[in-house]
């Protein structure tokens, strides 16, 4: 009997689910940021919203969630229903560098979460506060050694690009440098621009408007050369092998009906190739990229691979 059982609950939950993909989507998607407004991810989230809204034929309702390293953003949709109607904007901290940084996570990265949509990888940029005596990457180490202890870095939390980025920054310039993590870019521009923050490594989309106001001064691209900025050499060029380039993806429930992740999927690299959508994106240093879902999965898990090595050498 309790095979039986478990045999009709099975089908039971195939038909439902093939039922709620024919109808999806009737009803507002919550599309979760987990961080504060006016970051990199804030930004792509709403670049990325109104086409969205407009491909599904449903508003797509922008919210923000920030804290713990992206950890209770992706909390709050790990547990969410498994319908496609709550998806997470997704950086390296929920599935790929958190489990490394923290002792407990109130989710399972890979069992309660699935990837749907490779959206972009994100260049970072090293930023200094103008009242910092430097104007190149060697000069920044420079400094830093002669005053140890005396430079902070900022992130917008733990376990994200711009907390992994400072320190593989520190451990390959071999500096006494102290991470100061935020709830967001945005808090940790304002203390940036205020001098509180000497240096941070973060997106260019996030930083871009502070450089070209002179915020803050760019030293250099954190991963390959960005014809946002092409006249900004790349850290490598002063730390040989230094790439703390990032990505950015959609993840669902991991329970989400298919026929609902493939539909996301399609209409996210839709999206994607869209001229206007796509130019948008670049203007912020983001670079698009399209690929199968299967293609993102083992993206993924190459990203798990690099940044656990980072992680094991720095904790």
């Amino acid at each position: 009997m309790k095979v039986w059982t478990a045999i009709a609950a099975a089908l039971l939950a195939f038909a439902t689910g093939q039922a709620s993909a024919q109808t999806y989507p009737d009803r507002p998607i919550r599309f979760i940021v987990p961080f504060a407004p006016g970051g990199g991810s804030d930004i792509l989230a709403r670049i990325l919203g109104d086409p969205l809204s407009k491909r599904l034929g449903q508003p797509v309702v922008i919210e923000n969630k920030p804290g713990a390293g992206a950890t209770l953003g992706a909390d709050f949709v790990a547990k969410a229903p498994p319908d496609g109607y709550t998806i997470l904007l997704t950086t390296p901290g929920p599935q790929i560098t958190n489990r490394y940084l923290m002792p407990k996570l109130p989710y399972d990265p890979d069992k309660d979460l699935v990837p749907v949509a490779m959206l972009v990888k994100a260049v970072n940029v090293l930023v200094v506060t103008p009242g910092l005596p430097v104007k190149s990457v060697a000069e920044l180490i420079a400094y830093a050694k002669a005053h140890p202890g005396k430079i902070n870095f900022s992130s917008s939390g733990v376990g994200a690009s711009s907390h992994l980025s400072g320190e593989l920054f520190k451990m390959m310039a071999g500096l006494e440098i102290t991470h100061v993590p935020y709830r967001g870019s945005g808090p940790s521009i304002a203390d940036i621009l205020s001098g509180n923050i000497q240096m941070s490594i973060d997106t260019v989309s996030t930083m871009l408007p502070h450089i070209q106001n002179g915020g803050m001064r760019a030293l250099a691209v954190a991963g390959a050369k960005n014809p946002t900025l092409p006249d900004l050499p790349t850290i490598a060029e002063t730390l040989p092998g230094f790439d703390g380039d990032s990505i950015n993806y959609i993840t669902a429930p991991a329970a989400t009906p298919q026929p609902i992740i493939e539909r996301l999927h399609n209409e996210f690299n839709a999206i994607l190739t869209d001229p206007d959508v796509a130019q948008r994106m670049v203007a912020q240093g983001m670079a698009p990229v399209v690929e199968t879902q299967a293609e993102l999965i083992r993206r993924v898990r190459s990203e798990q691979e690099k940044w656990k090595k980072v992680i094991e050498q720095i904790k």
